[in-house]
């Protein structure tokens, strides 16, 4: 099998900087793995990598559509195949890093995401629907999917609906079938954690400093390139608050804090993906100095599990 290092955590982990450390150490490049980093455009509330590191070390999958194209999960994965050949083709070990893990396991189980044509009818209809609608069909059709999707997640819960109507089958028990794939990779797979007030301390450090560095006029300037506000991508985490302080729903404040509290529930959830759905190596960043030293520990597991 092809060797693959996976680089996951919830977010203001420190994924990116350990991503970056360690594929100058190995000579490597990176693949992101994040749903709302592969938008142009939106940059400040994605956390994206800035262009100037992006020169240093190649990147694949930022700035791949614009915010008003559809992406799904199948298409990710076809591309990302296309980077790792190249990858591959320069006798180098790909660094797959981000916190979508629904991105990861496409990638690592060669999952199939049977019909992908788009019915954009029913899908109007139900981005329509209201949440509680939305989970209430949910629950009607796909008991688990409802369970396990939060209720403010209108993404996933229109794509749980789309797939069962698309396909006959509810998308938890397609999803449990392709648990039971084998991995396709060699795979080195770090997960990096905090203690968790430590990491909602980064997280509101982090909202703010996006708000500092212009957050508010990112967002202002999609609206004005005429990016609906109701887009996939506008639903964003950061984007979709401002959007509300935009049109005087809420107060900057109020917004500010809504943005801390919406990204807390989310590296919750993503901890809690992370603990069901993958069996990776957890390292806990409170253990060492700083980035140097983890990279140093990453990259000795890294010669170690690829022998080199």
């Amino acid at each position: 099998m092809k060797p693959l290092i996976v680089i996951t955590g919830p977010t203001a982990s420190g994924k990116t900087n350990l991503s970056l450390l360690l594929a100058k150490k190995i000579a490597s490049q990176i693949i992101c793995a994040d749903s709302m980093q592969i938008y142009k455009y939106m940059d400040i509330g994605t956390a994206k990598i800035r262009s100037q590191e992006r020169k240093i070390i190649k990147h694949y999958m930022i700035d791949e559509v614009e915010p008003d194209e559809d992406f799904s999960v199948a298409q990710y994965q076809d591309k990302v195949k296309k980077y790792l050949d190249i990858i591959y083709s320069n006798n180098s070990v790909p660094i797959l890093c981000g916190g979508t893990g629904f991105y990861i396991n496409a990638i690592l189980y060669d999952n199939d995401f049977f019909n992908e044509h788009k019915d954009l009818s029913l899908r109007n209809e139900l981005y329509n629907l209201t949440n509680k609608q939305l989970q209430e069909k949910l629950f009607e059709i796909d008991f688990e999917s409802a369970k396990s999707i939060h209720p403010n997640d209108k993404k996933r819960m229109v794509r749980a609906i789309e797939f069962f109507y698309q396909n006959g089958q509810k998308i938890s028990h397609h999803n449990s079938l392709q648990k039971q794939n084998a991995i396709n990779y060699n795979t080195l797979f770090i997960i990096l954690n905090l203690p968790r007030q430590i990491l909602y301390e980064k997280i509101e450090e982090r909202v703010d400093k996006m708000i500092e560095v212009g957050l508010v006029d990112e967002v202002e300037k999609l609206l004005n390139m005429g990016y609906d506000k109701n887009l996939n991508s506008m639903q964003a985490i950061g984007y979709k608050e401002i959007i509300m302080y935009l049109q005087k729903q809420i107060s900057l404040d109020e917004e500010i804090k809504l943005i801390k509290k919406n990204t807390r529930h989310y590296a919750k959830r993503q901890l809690t993906w992370f603990r069901h759905q993958t069996n990776g190596i957890w390292i806990e960043k409170n253990d060492f100095a700083n980035g140097n030293e983890i990279s140093d520990y990453v990259f000795e597991l890294y010669r170690k599990k690829f022998e080199v």
